[in-house]
């Protein structure tokens, strides 16, 4: 039951883990165990995970593996594979997993088999992308389309706004560009490079009804239209939508409208329909590796033992930084530019699933639940916020993401950025005491006196707790398997905090509010709106005045 799941930080052996780990450092605990190293680590599907430089021990790990046992981790994944009604707040499965399906396997959600629908869906819009990618899907005038828009927002643009990011240098089709933002100002940017005579538009909707993306659909409409005609809409625009009738009232034809399932939240959908412009970008062959990564850390994540598992042993670190140790926040370091983006699908999947104050029994969470997600890429991070990891009076446990091989010619350059991941994670670990900095000093010929003034402020603590994840490259299949691996991570810190990590409730108000004010800008009577936002309309209609 939800409702029986524990808490955290009262479990007696949790605790006795963490006060036992109190006054031992992190280097202390490496120098008393010679073989740490090699013990804490596990790997899955492509994705290495070495999490020595945490600070737990044996007892420690053992005791969150018997937590997870208690709260019923093992039923809850078997749950979720089995397409059980795990979203209870919305009486829906959460089935993910079954758009990453395998020919010949069969996959459930909530009693009805949609592994055949998935695939049907899947080869109709991977077809349309590889005709139009082959010039047999053309434009009005029978050219070719050399360029795509993706209009949308959330989970209909960070997943594949960022594996487009991620994977750029396999990219070979037309060019993709992403509008979602209801700031006009990305898509008079977006639309200011492209010829509308060949650009193909998609407008990405479950319900064709989202505030922001019709918006920006309407405008970019106009535009096509303006240059091309109405009928230029039917062969410049594509749906990703389960509303059909909606999307052919805006000019749309059905046989390019492409659905998905209630079952499939927007923060998951990349894997579905949604990811239709990664296809054109990528081509079939790279979405389909981009499939099989992630299906291979579907299998890691449903049979591995909890202490051999990667994503379960990242969401059992997690809330022993988060509810054990008081972390507030987890920093996520790729060292590779092309994961700039990933921060940011990373930080809805995570913080929209567990931000959350309700167990599934509507019971308050008596622990703290997500930690607030945020970094950016190596080696620029060191430049930026690395100063408040070394030194800030708080510990922020980082990931550190790290692919081996580079996608470029460049070893050199590519030695030195692993170089500076591996020396910050050892630096935050290690810290440099007063006594060690100012017997420096004096070794380089500064007096006692001023080298002791000058320690103090050069001093870094150290034990800050960190995790690297090693992939060897950073290419489809790798990349599928991280971002899979990452989702069924959020999934296991939620099974701990006894919560439902696929409703989003927390987003509605803001959106019926922006109704209300939306209407009072444009002069009608809005009632039920807070003093210093009606003096706020005000001032931005005396403004536009």
């Amino acid at each position: 039951m939800a409702g029986a799941v524990p808490r955290l930080s009262d479990d007696p052996a949790l605790r006795a883990a963490r006060d036992a780990l109190a006054a031992r450092p992190l280097s202390a605990l490496f120098e008393a165990d010679p073989q740490r190293a090699q013990r804490l680590q596990c790997a899955g599907a492509g994705i290495d995970l070495h999490y020595a430089k945490q600070r737990v021990d044996d007892d420690a790990i053992a005791a969150l593996v018997a937590f997870a046992t208690r709260c019923g981790l093992h039923d809850r994944i078997r749950a979720l594979c089995d397409g059980e009604t795990v979203n209870s707040t919305e009486q829906r499965a959460a089935q993910h997993m079954a758009l990453r399906a395998q020919p010949g396997e069969i996959w459930m959600a909530q009693g009805e088999r949609v592994d055949e629908a998935v695939l049907s869906t899947r080869e109709r819009f991977l077809q349309f992308a590889e005709d139009v990618r082959a010039g047999r899907i053309l434009a009005t005038d029978g050219g070719p389309f050399s360029d795509v828009i993706n209009i949308g927002i959330g989970g209909s643009d960070f997943g594949p706004r960022m594996v487009c990011a991620a994977l750029a240098p396999m990219a070979h089709g037309p060019r993709v560009h992403f509008i979602a933002n209801v700031d006009a100002a990305e898509r008079e940017q977006v639309l200011s490079g492209l010829d509308p005579a060949r650009t193909l538009v998609i407008v990405t909707s479950k319900t064709f009804r989202t505030q922001e993306t019709m918006a920006n659909a309407q405008s970019v409409r106009h535009w096509l239209v303006a240059n091309l005609g109405e009928a230029a809409v039917a062969r410049h625009v594509a749906a990703v939508s389960t509303a059909i009738d909606a999307a052919e009232a805006f000019g749309i034809e059905a046989s390019r409208v492409f659905g998905f399932w209630d079952w499939v939240g927007g923060r998951y959908s990349l894997w579905s329909a949604v990811g239709l412009p990664i296809a054109l970008a990528l081509g079939r062959a790279a979405f389909e590796q981009l499939l099989a990564g992630a299906h291979a850390m579907d299998d890691h994540f449903r049979c591995a033992p909890a202490a051999q598992n990667v994503p379960v042993m990242m969401g059992l670190l997690a809330v022993w930084n988060r509810n054990l140790l008081g972390a507030q926040s987890l920093v996520i370091a790729p060292y590779a530019q092309r994961l700039q983006r990933f921060i940011g699908w990373l930080q809805q999947l995570e913080m929209e699933s567990n931000g959350k104050g309700v167990r599934m029994d509507g019971t308050p969470v008596p622990d703290a639940t997500t930690a607030a997600l945020w970094g950016d890429v190596g080696t620029n991070a060191q430049h930026a916020f690395f100063q408040m990891l070394h030194q800030g009076p708080d510990a922020h446990p980082v990931d550190f993401i790290l692919p081996i091989q580079p996608d470029h010619d460049d070893h050199e350059q590519q030695r030195l950025l692993i170089a500076n991941c591996l020396a910050q994670s050892a630096a935050l670990m290690h810290g440099r005491s007063v006594a060690q900095v100012q017997s420096a000093l004096e070794a380089s010929g500064m007096t006692p006196q001023a080298a002791e003034r000058a320690a103090v402020h050069r001093h870094l603590p150290g034990n800050r707790p960190s995790s690297t994840v090693l992939l060897e490259r950073l290419d489809a299949w790798h990349l599928g398997a991280l971002l899979a691996c990452y989702e069924h991570r959020t999934f296991v810190q939620s099974v701990l905090w006894g919560i439902n990590a696929f409703d989003q409730w927390g987003v509605e108000l803001g959106k019926r509010l922006a109704d209300d004010v939306d209407a009072a800008l444009r002069g009608e009577r809005a009632a039920g709106l807070d003093a210093e936002t009606d003096l706020l309309i005000q001032r931005v209609l005396n403004s536009a005045a």
